[in-house]
């Protein structure tokens, strides 16, 4: 019998993104089910979408049905419930269970700047305090990537690898918060962190600041960390 698939709500917003390479990052992977969604339908209601009496889609069970919770979203400031138009959804409400559920959480790219004003997010990112403070970034950088961590599951037997990115500067993850680096680079005009995991709740968490076009989700190396990264939050290796 062939294994289940992990299915993955892949959640954007707030971010333009070269759509058909997302989709092919995604369309690559081995056993992985993914629902690209914009986080107003994640975060939908019964009234927001016009449901009829008769229709049995329910959109917190829909929330709920994911093994991984994927964010690639930037949306600044903190989730609100309040003053959205009715197709916004409940942003708020959506996320008020997410890691209560167990579901995976993997950050990935700009969802690791998402929500700057909101401890929640900060908590699930790993980064407590001055997650944004001082942020730059870089196009098109050059950027070594090295294994900090060859005993993990999600880089077991990886190589260095160099990729063409968006470089952010901005905190480090510190394994004295409880994150376990894996992967780090030394490129003046990056972070040092470029992968970790960590716990939050009942949730595996998984964060990385790479992922920002298809000049990277082409690459062979990071087409395998998100391989292994959506299994290990899905509690399948």
């Amino acid at each position: 019998m062939a294994a289940k698939e992990i299915k993955v709500a892949v959640v954007t917003g707030n971010h333009p993104y070269d759509v058909q390479g997302f989709h092919q990052l995604f369309r690559s992977l081995s056993g992985i089910d993914a629902y690209i969604q914009h986080m107003d339908n994640y975060a939908a209601t019964p009234d927001s979408i016009g449901l009829a009496v008769d229709n049995d889609f329910e959109p917190g069970k829909a929330r709920e049905s994911y093994d991984v919770l994927l964010f690639f979203s930037m949306i600044s400031g903190e989730p609100t419930d309040e003053g959205l138009r009715w197709f916004q959804g409940k942003p708020k409400s959506a996320l008020a269970n997410v890691g209560e559920t167990g579901q995976g959480i993997f950050l990935m790219h700009h969802a690791v700047l998402q929500y700057s004003k909101w401890p929640v997010w900060d908590e699930i990112v790993g980064i407590p305090k001055g997650r944004t403070e001082g942020f730059k970034y870089t196009m098109d950088e050059k950027i070594g990537v090295e294994v900090a961590n060859a005993n993990h599951p999600i880089t077991k037997g990886m190589k260095a690898f160099e990729v063409i990115d968006e470089a952010y500067m901005m905190p480090d993850a510190d394994a004295g918060q409880g994150n376990e680096i894996l992967l780090r680079t030394e490129n003046a005009n990056s972070m040092k962190t470029l992968a970790w995991t960590r716990q939050y709740k009942k949730s595996r968490v998984f964060c990385t600041p790479l992922g920002h076009d298809k000049l990277v989700w082409d690459h062979p190396s990071f087409r395998q960390l998100t391989q292994r990264a959506i299994e290990w939050c899905a509690n399948k290796i």
